[in-house]
Parts: structure tokens; C-alpha cells; sequence
């Protein structure tokens, strides 16, 4: 699916929407930096038409890396804006600046 961005005018925050279409997962949940890779903290909502979707609050001035975690299996983004490759995790990882 697509990444969406809302910058607030009266603070240095962007208002993330995460969305990834996997109409035949039970959960899917958001990993990455800036939940420091939690698997529990950030779960995404299953929509009726089969796709995942959380808004998350993130500073602006950052980049962010990030994967979906979908029925226990690390998946990077549909359209990530990039992929950089992660030595920790021998992997690469979406990446979202702001």
C-alpha cells in the first residue's frame, strides 16, 4: 500500500499512516526504530478490504527504519521511500524520512 504523511503546523511531529495490504494474514504489527523494534507495541488494525493500518505520531528532522511483522514473518513496505541494509539484522529494512 503507501505510506501517507501529515506535518502539524504547531509542532515538530508528522502524523504517520502505515498501510499494507494482506487480506489473508490474522496480524500484522509495525516494528522499528521508533518503538526500538517492540514486536507487541504497535499492531495494526485489519480493515475489511484485507488491509493493516496504524497512525503513529513520529518527530519530524528523522529517518526511520522499519519493517511489518505479518503472522510472525518480517516484511519490508510495498513502496518504501527506500531500503537501507542493516548489519545488526544482516537485512535490509524500509526506511521514512521526515
Amino acid at each position: 500500500m503507501a505510506i501517507t504523511k501529515k506535518f502539524l503546523k504547531t509542532k515538530p511531529v508528522c502524523k504517520v499512516t502505515f498501510a499494507i495490504s494482506a487480506p489473508d494474514a490474522a496480524e500484522a504489527v509495525l516494528v522499528g526504530d521508533f518503538n526500538e523494534w517492540d514486536t507487541t507495541a504497535t499492531p495494526l488494525k485489519k480493515l475489511k478490504n484485507g488491509t493493516f493500518k496504524v497512525v503513529i505520531d513520529l518527530d519530524t528532522e528523522k529517518s526511520y527504519e522499519y519493517k511489518y511483522l505479518i503472522d510472525g514473518e518480517y516484511v519490508n513496505d510495498d513502496e518504501p521511500e527506500a531500503l537501507i541494509f542493516n548489519e545488526f539484522a544482516n537485512a535490509e529494512n524500509s526506511l521514512l524520512a521526515l
